[in-house]
């Protein structure tokens, strides 16, 4: 199935995308639901970020090989991989959907970056459950894009504002549910040039192991959203660039970038 969070006009409601349609339904995912008989044309929609409001917004920290060498490299630090998963937190300010535009500071350096993650989305309260349960407390999955701005990374001691001003976490454009994983495969592009790949079973810590370790210590509610990191390494986006974020079984999330003067 898949969910998305859409405007008609004035009024902004759930629906479920079936083939070039999206049908409206009253209630939520994360509850109990019922279809309407409205139906919309999906071209004819404006996509919101598919989950509002995020409980807790939360973000894998250094999760990827190939990304957590490059870090350490440009800091001129051999790599350290982290013996557990590690967790983070961004702003639910600092989230903007599909197509609309990733606005950089005018004070901002030229070092302004994506990083393309898969996003898994809590569907059931979870609390101390194992591995093998972990899925099943998971709704489903969408795209994020955790745009960082890598002067700041590096002097603000919490990463305020590298990581979470305003429109700096595209995500979206929809839910998909019944997906596993470990099967997906993340492709990054940068005005049309693919600038970065990999596969999400390649992370240092996956989904499961995630929500297993972190259900031990907080408790998971609907709605919450985990963002699962990147790998490899990562460029700078120009003021005019569209980003898209493409990963297998959910579909393309796609950002302009745009500096402010």
């Amino acid at each position: 199935m898949k969910w998305c969070r859409f405007q008609s006009g004035d009024s902004a409601a759930y629906g479920i995308i079936e083939g070039d349609s999206v049908i409206e339904v009253t209630g939520s995912p994360f509850d109990s639901y019922t279809k309407t008989s409205k139906s919309h044309p999906l071209s004819s929609v404006k996509l919101l970020v598919p989950v509002n409001p995020i409980p807790t917004f939360y973000a894998a920290g250094i999760n990827y090989p190939e990304h957590v060498t490059w870090a350490a490299k440009m800091r001129g630090e051999e790599p350290k991989l982290p013996k557990k998963a590690d967790v983070g937190y961004r702003a639910v300010n600092a989230l903007i959907a599909n197509e609309e535009p990733i606005m950089v500071p005018k004070d901002a350096t030229e070092q302004v970056q994506y990083e393309g993650e898969l996003v898994v989305v809590i569907g059931k309260t979870c609390k101390n459950v194992s591995q093998a349960e972990a899925l099943d407390y998971v709704l489903g999955y969408t795209i994020g894009n955790d745009v960082s701005e890598r002067t700041w990374q590096r002097g603000d001691r919490t990463m305020w504002r590298a990581k979470n001003t305003d429109t700096f976490k595209p995500m979206g454009p929809w839910i998909v549910t019944g997906l596993e994983p470990d099967d997906m495969h993340v492709t990054i592009t940068l005005s049309g040039r693919v600038v970065g790949e990999y596969d999400i079973s390649s992370a240092l810590f996956g989904v499961r192991e995630y929500i297993s370790d972190m259900s031990k210590y907080l408790t998971l509610v609907p709605g919450d959203v985990l963002w699962m990191g990147t790998d490899g390494a990562t460029e700078n986006m120009k003021d005019g660039d569209t980003v898209e974020v493409e990963i297998s079984d959910i579909g393309v999330l796609r950002n302009k970038v745009v500096w402010q003067r």
